[in-house]
């Protein structure tokens, strides 16, 4: 079972923003579809989630907007912004250029 710091650096931002780009979430419900999509082999902890949300929304990639959840509970659903849009594409694109390579790197050496 892998650990929030089995994470590469930065992926976590990626995973986020593409979790949301599907549809609006709030934070117990995107660890919990990354942990589904994952297989169980991902869990974001709520130390690891809650600074990146706060960072990402403070950068403008992604708004809240406080909304009644499943339970019935007021929870802030978290959307990908048109700026957010463009860095997921970008990042999408770094983390193919890097799986690529250290793809070579396992081939290859």
């Amino acid at each position: 079972m892998g650990k929030p710091s089995d994470l590469i650096q930065g992926t976590l931002d990626l995973l986020i923003l593409k979790t949301i780009s599907v549809e609006p979430r709030h934070g117990w419900a995107i660890a919990k579809r990354i942990q589904q999509v994952t297989d169980e082999q991902l869990q974001v902890t709520q130390g690891a989630l809650y600074p990146a949300l706060h960072r990402l929304e403070q950068q403008g990639w992604i708004k809240a907007q406080w909304k009644e959840s499943e339970t019935g509970r007021e929870a802030k659903f978290y959307t990908l912004t048109r700026a957010g849009a463009v860095q997921l594409r970008k990042e999408l694109e770094q983390w193919e250029r890097l799986s690529n390579a250290v793809g070579l790197v396992i081939r290859l050496v």
